[in-house]
């Protein structure tokens, strides 16, 4: 069963489905973050792909733990300009630096494929998980790992070459469904992506280009077939994890 509900400027799309739910719970033996059996507080919520988990600057309802699909998070900067910070992939905790901070978010969270989360409600986030010790201890070591791999993707924009990042960036968004053809289209404009991935508009055309050039992808209307797959994994490597 199925009930939607708009949060602010975000849809939130609830699942009944305990059955579900509990696969989840087992599949991450997300019952080792909590002292209590957390299940009743817990809801299942579905994001289609473009829509936003969360927007930065604005209060978060529900804790969410990401148990299914892939979101991409971004930043913007002072300059007007929006930077690429990572991709989150299951499981993944959203919320956690609010939590701590009490504060609205500091970036944004887009699915890029119909994506889960599972989520508890602030309300009790704030008013039973802060008395728990077991889940502050998972919290604070699963921000030290967030801080680890924020500083690894900080660098990566200075010291990477933007055929690296692209690359990565193609790997997350493609569509490899088909295992005879990969398809990636990009959702923004060049130029948001340029920005994203902190290049030039002409740059990264360049770049574009010379994947073509070297048999990696090929241009169709509106988007591009991926020609040679594992070379684009190689190129991307590690990157934005």
């Amino acid at each position: 069963m199925l009930q939607k509900m708009y949060f602010g400027g975000i849809i939130l799309i609830s699942i009944e489905d305990n059955k579900k739910i509990q696969g989840y719970i087992e599949a991450y033996e997300m019952y080792n973050l909590f002292s209590d059996n957390m299940k009743d507080n817990m809801a299942l919520y579905m994001f289609n792909k473009n829509e936003y988990i969360c927007r930065e600057d604005e209060h978060l309802e529900n804790m969410y733990f990401l148990v299914s699909g892939k979101a991409k998070v971004s930043k913007h900067l002072e300059n007007g300009k929006s930077v690429l910070i990572c991709f989150y992939n299951p499981l993944t905790i959203i919320g956690d630096v609010e939590f701590i901070r009490n504060d609205v978010t500091d970036c944004s969270v887009q699915a890029i494929e119909s994506t889960y989360c599972i989520g508890i409600s602030y309300d009790i986030v704030r008013s039973k998980l802060i008395k728990d010790c077991k889940f502050l201890l998972k919290i604070c070591e699963y921000l030290g790992d967030k801080l680890t791999d924020a500083s690894n993707n900080s660098s990566i924009n200075l010291l990477y070459p933007l055929e690296n990042r692209l690359a990565s960036y193609i790997v997350a968004f493609a569509n490899t469904n088909n295992d005879n053809i990969k398809k990636f289209t990009f959702k923004e404009s060049y130029s948001e992506i340029a920005e994203l991935l902190g290049t030039s508009y002409r740059h990264l055309n360049r770049t574009l280009n010379k994947f073509c050039l070297e048999g990696i992808l090929t241009k169709y209307d509106r988007g591009y077939v991926i020609e040679d797959f594992n070379k684009l994994l190689y190129l991307a490597g590690d990157l934005y994890k």
